[in-house]
């Protein structure tokens, strides 16, 4: 699946980017949100682009936290840290940008809405990742009450995945075509 979306040119990418985030800015509960998790864009991967989203929502006055994973002695701490510009996000030894260490970290509760990226998708929201295991470890923390919406292109919709006991399904499902409600 990692080569399938690499395989899309960067307009396809693009133009189906603003149709999911579109279709996003038009749900009810991202409406009546007052904070939001999202998560940048790996380009090279042809992940869907939130940037748009990231700047209508702070537009709107909505708080944004993105994702991080700080090395411990035994793995990674996860969670969603807030950050009041893009500028601060920054590489720090994982595949994707993160907040600084010094940014309030998110706890249940402070977050209405997760936006969850995926490599594959099944209609019952069950997503598969790069193998970290970071949203299946970070959600149960955030979620109830946050919500946790998956994106992905149409092409990564599959009737099936393998789960796990551990693997967290998410609320919905949204591709540049339709979305799914469990």
């Amino acid at each position: 699946m990692q080569a399938t979306r690499r395989a899309l040119s960067a307009s396809a990418a693009a133009e189906r980017s603003e149709r999911i985030v579109a279709a996003l800015s038009q749900l009810s509960i991202l409406a009546s949100a007052r904070a939001v998790g999202l998560f940048w864009p790996r380009e090279s991967q042809r992940e869907v682009d939130l940037r748009p989203l990231d700047t209508l929502l702070r537009a709107r006055g909505v708080t944004i936290y993105y994702p991080f994973m700080d090395p411990t002695e035994h793995g990674f701490s996860t969670g969603f840290r807030r950050v009041d510009n893009v500028l601060e996000l920054q590489t720090r030894g994982q595949a994707f940008v993160e907040p600084s260490p010094l940014a309030s970290t998110a706890a249940r509760g402070d977050i209405d809405v997760l936006i969850v990226p995926a490599l594959a998708v099944t209609p019952e929201a069950h997503r598969l990742g790069y193998g970290s295991g970071f949203y299946d470890v970070t959600l149960p923390d955030l979620r109830p009450p946050a919500q946790a919406i998956i994106v992905a292109y149409s092409f990564q919709l599959l009737a099936e995945l393998p789960t796990l006991a551990h693997d967290v399904a998410c609320d919905l499902v949204l591709t540049e075509r339709e979305l799914l409600v469990p």
